[in-house]
């Protein structure tokens, strides 16, 4: 299975062809106001008064999101809030993000004579760009160039007895391909972090997955918080999942059947291809830029919402960057959200299909998505705002 993408300087490959304005704010959003064809990130954190460790994950996240490979140039100005900070400085992130071999630009304000000068001097070197990366042709690559994320919700049993184990096919075929795939949510793979530990490449990376739990449990209950009690939340409740450990066992299965190389940080890049597990958050807001700084050219989200009777997936995507794929094993929540579910795999618990089966039609859709058509989240002319996983409190 091959797919269509856009070669980039570094080896890396991309599903779509953005020209990214960071860090976001006014500039940015005024040049993506003017000009076609360019993105940014829309922020609810801006790096201000937060502590070492957190602002380095924004720093991470912000050069990972710029060398992305569906980013084919960045313009990197200094007009955010975070300017101050070094980690934020506009030349350092344009270093960072130029390693890679694409053409970054730096707009800085005081230069262009204030504000509103800057995003029209941005605008200007964003038509350029853009017009520039409209020259760039697909080429046919094999799935060894792809990277994938994913995460799941509204989990209810149609997840974890078809949805999940058809994603885990698609992720078994990618891996085994020589590409990577990328999973997380630390605090749902809690009550079966061992079993997940079991399929770690090293020792090492068994420890670390064992934890990353620890840590998410340790840290709730200093809050005073029984994470048993809390999760699963009212909705996988009313959908049939009665307990903490039994939702953990339903998602494992949509990260395959592969070993695991190893316990990123959010927004970490992995080091080589094949599975890694991501230390991050359940919040769709945080997670998906997370993956997208990890280099994730497409995501998805498996959706259950059997305890949702009014669900309707028809909603900006969390997603920068990506592409997100919506995809469902419910009959209800299909039948609800049809022009918004990009993929069904109910067929399987129908008995229609085999797992394989339904999973080999999901590599196919993957591979189409990646190679330009449309999921259904990107024929909606609006961003969500995103959110970076932090883990301190802003002094």
């Amino acid at each position: 299975m091959d797919f269509f993408g856009f070669p980039r300087p570094d080896g890396s490959v991309g599903a779509r062809n953005h020209v990214l304005v960071l860090p976001g704010g006014y500039v940015a959003d005024r040049i993506c106001d003017l000009v076609a064809g360019v993105s940014t990130v829309r922020r609810a954190n801006p790096g201000m008064d937060q502590t070492p460790r957190d602002r380095a994950t924004v720093a991470r996240t912000l050069v990972g999101l710029g060398r992305n490979p569906n980013v084919a140039a960045v313009i990197v100005h200094d007009g955010g809030l975070t300017s101050d900070y070094p980690e934020f400085a506009a030349d350092a992130l344009a270093a960072a993000i130029a390693a890679s071999g694409k053409p970054v630009e730096v707009v800085k304000v005081a230069q262009a004579g204030g504000t509103l000068e800057a995003a029209t001097r941005g605008a200007k070197v964003a038509r350029l760009l853009v017009r520039e990366a409209s020259r760039l042709r697909r080429e046919r690559f094999g799935l060894d160039k792809l990277c994938l994320s994913l995460k799941c919700g509204w989990s209810d049993p149609t997840s974890g007895i078809a949805g999940n184990p058809v994603v885990g096919y698609l992720y078994d075929r990618v891996v085994d391909a020589g590409g990577t795939a990328l999973f997380g949510e630390t605090v749902e793979i809690i009550g079966a972090e061992h079993i997940l530990a079991r399929r770690a490449a090293t020792p090492a990376v068994g420890e670390a997955i064992l934890a990353a739990a620890d840590a998410v449990e340790r840290e709730a209950l200093r809050l005073g918080v029984d994470i048993r009690n809390v999760n699963p939340v009212p909705a996988n409740k009313e959908a049939g999942i009665t307990t903490l450990e039994e939702k953990s066992l339903g998602a494992l299965y949509k990260s395959g059947t592969r070993p695991i190389q190893g316990v990123l940080a959010y927004g970490e890049r992995p080091p080589a291809p094949g599975l890694y597990f991501v230390d991050n958050s359940p919040m769709p807001m945080s997670t998906y830029p997370g993956y997208a700084a990890a280099g994730s050219q497409l995501s998805l989200w498996q959706l259950g919402g059997g305890g949702i009777p009014n669900i309707s997936v028809l909603h900006a995507s969390p997603a920068p960057l990506m592409p997100l794929a919506w995809l469902t094993a419910n009959p209800n929540t299909y039948e609800r959200c049809r022009g918004s579910v990009d993929f069904y795999s109910g067929t399987v618990i129908e008995g229609t299909e085999s797992v394989a089966q339904a999973g080999e039609r999901l590599v196919q859709l993957v591979a189409e998505i990646a190679s330009g058509t449309l999921a259904y989240s990107e024929t909606l002319n609006y961003v969500e705002q995103a959110d970076f996983y932090n883990l301190d409190r802003v002094f």
